[in-house]
């Protein structure tokens, strides 16, 4: 049977290579996930607790807590900026953080990242665990994916070339498909 993944990922670029990575994780998990993305941030304002109260949530938060709760897992998909969490997707987490009966809570997890740099985004996944730890998400330590100098592992249209990056992904997939049954 089908796993139920929601990605949670992107950027708010349009031609993002980790935009580019998590559309490719349809085709290369199709035989055993069904994938749903979200990167549409700009459809929560900026946290500020000032702005909400218990039972005025926005509409586009109640939806990603709902999807997170529905789906078997989620996988982050993120860039690295200035060697941390972008701010849209760290505002995206604090939002997530406060619902009530928390959708992270012990939900399986895995991160990916691209980058045009020799690292692959190693940075932001380190402190991404570390937030997702203190939310109590099951994070999956192995397989990591970076996706080292992106610009050479995807064509004009985004499409995934490189082979041993597309095996390395599969290799994650399977293992997360374990890790969720765990």
């Amino acid at each position: 049977m089908k796993k139920n993944i929601f990605i949670i990922g992107g950027s708010l670029r349009k031609k993002s290579y980790n935009k580019f990575l998590a559309s490719n994780l349809i085709e290369i998990g199709k035989n055993d996930f069904n994938f749903e993305i979200f990167s549409d941030f700009n459809l929560l304002p900026m946290y500020n607790t000032d702005d909400h109260s218990e039972n005025d949530w926005p509409s586009a938060l109640l939806e990603i807590g709902d999807k997170i709760k529905n789906a078997d897992g989620v996988i982050f998909i993120t860039p690295e900026y200035n060697f941390s969490v972008p701010g849209y997707l760290k505002n995206c987490i604090d939002w997530i953080s406060r619902l009530p009966n928390q959708p992270l809570d012990k939900k399986p997890v895995c991160i990916q990242s691209a980058s045009l740099g020799p690292l692959g985004g190693a940075r932001v996944q380190y402190h991404l665990r570390q937030i997702l730890v203190f939310l109590n998400a099951r994070v999956m330590n192995k397989n990591e994916i970076f996706v080292t100098f992106a610009k050479t592992k995807f064509d004009e249209t985004g499409k995934l070339i490189d082979e041993q990056t597309i095996n390395f992904i599969k290799d994650q997939l399977n293992g997360f498909k374990i890790f969720i049954n765990e």
